[in-house]
């Protein structure tokens, strides 16, 4: 059995990178962290090489919770060199800095032996870090033997993107251009730019995300909180229903889509539910890293 397998591996990467992009806050905790950024002297709590790793399960009807793919998403610093062009320390006298997130899903499993599909995907975003503003973006999509990496780069309102066939020169590279206004995130940058903004259950905020050279604005329904048990314990979390599906959303068709993250000054997001028309995709947070720390584990992972 084979799917438009371009199509499914984009639509389960946007599911989960969108889930993973809303984050929770108390309202006392996120008076430091507004919707104007902080500045590079202040630092955001995921600078410090952070590695969140989830694993997403497949179920359709007999089907129970089969694993089909393994994330990995790190955030750390990129010094810049002081003499670049444009380039000033900040007004506490610290170096200069952009922020370096990557991101990498990979098939495995039930999902590789059923739709007999190999994939890969990683995502290199580079951020400003004071306007919490993307400046480009790197993909690479892997498929068995198709291979294709695009990149895009953002400047004064307008983004280019451009995607190529390593393994076919001849092969004219597809481009394209669109406008957008104000803030840009692509689907990695929106996971951590998400966590730095204040929420309220029963709120609604729209995030401007940019997919294979298009734009999209994706509204963020913050639905209610509650204690859930995770792999931090049994801890409260908010519920954030991201409007993926829909004629004008990023998946289109009919869907339902809801997540969880942690009610506190962390905004980790711990797990996700997708249900379409080829299942339900439950996406699970396993380990957390950190530099110089053992990595938090689930029971029984």
């Amino acid at each position: 059995m084979k799917l438009k397998s371009n199509k499914l591996v984009v639509a389960v990467l946007v599911m989960v990178v969108t889930a993973l992009s809303a984050v929770s806050s108390q309202a006392q905790k996120l008076q430091r962290l507004t919707a104007n950024a902080p500045t590079t002297s202040r630092g955001y709590p995921f600078e410090g090489g952070e590695e969140l790793i989830y694993v997403a399960e497949f179920s359709r009807l007999l089907l129970k919770k089969m694993d089909v793919a393994d994330f990995r998403f790190t955030a750390a610093r990129q010094e810049l060199q002081q003499d670049s062009p444009g380039v000033v320390p900040d007004s506490a006298g610290a170096a200069p800095y952009s922020l370096k997130l990557t991101g990498d899903i990979s098939s495995k499993g039930f999902f590789t032996r059923l739709f007999n599909i190999n994939f890969r995907q990683t995502i290199e975003s580079i951020v400003e870090p004071s306007t919490f503003t993307v400046q480009k973006t790197k993909r690479t999509d892997e498929q068995g033997k198709r291979v294709r990496i695009s990149e895009t780069t953002y400047d004064r309102g307008k983004l280019f993107w451009i995607e190529r066939d390593p393994n076919n020169a001849s092969r004219v590279p597809r481009t394209t251009t669109a406008a957008f206004t104000g803030k840009i995130q692509d689907l990695l940058s929106a996971i951590y730019f998400l966590r730095t903004q204040p929420l309220e259950v029963g709120k609604t905020f729209e995030v401007t995300l940019s997919d294979s050279g298009r734009v999209y604005q994706v509204p963020m329904h913050v639905m209610e909180k509650k204690r859930i048990k995770t792999v931090l314990g049994r801890i409260e979390a908010v519920r954030i229903d991201p409007q993926l599906y829909g004629p004008k959303g990023i998946l289109g068709g009919k869907g339902q889509f809801s997540i969880w993250l942690t009610n506190d000054n962390r905004r980790i997001p711990v797990s996700a539910r997708s249900k379409n028309d080829y299942g339900t995709f439950d996406i699970t947070l396993r380990k957390i890293k950190k530099p110089g720390r053992s990595p938090t584990v689930s029971v029984g992972s």
